[in-house]
């Protein structure tokens, strides 16, 4: 699976259009309120594949970024949140860890999963990346 298919949207326009069966565009918006939002379709579908398994709502912390948020929160300056393809989530009573191991079984040999205290990195990249 990989990030190829990266669409956009407006928060304005698009804001409770469904991606997946439970999650919508509003979801992956920037923190900054700017109205252009780009997914990877491939990332949805892995998020929503997280919620099935866990059987819980996945709670999106933080997910496209623009230039500007992304160095204001201390992104990687080729952060995949850039691009569309990240995503960085927590699920109710599951540990990162968790949710980190079963990512890994939906990404074998691509996309990145990044573990840390409060929440997983999940994204779609073409080449693998652990941290």
């Amino acid at each position: 699976m990989n990030g190829a298919v990266v669409h956009a949207y407006s928060r304005a326009k698009d804001g409770g259009v469904f991606l997946t069966a439970n999650f919508r565009v509003q979801e992956f918006a920037c923190q900054d309120g700017s109205d252009t939002i780009f997914i990877s379709s491939a990332l949805a579908q892995v998020l929503q594949q997280i919620r099935a398994h866990f059987g819980k709502a996945v709670v999106i912390n933080s997910a496209y970024r623009t230039e500007s948020h992304n160095r204001a929160v201390g992104g990687s300056p080729n952060s995949q949140h850039l691009y569309g393809l990240a995503a960085d989530i927590a699920v109710q009573g599951v540990t990162p860890a968790a949710v980190a191991d079963y990512a890994e079984t939906l990404l074998p040999g691509t996309g990145g999963v990044g573990r840390y205290p409060g929440f997983t990195h999940v994204d779609v990249r073409k080449k693998m990346a652990r941290w």
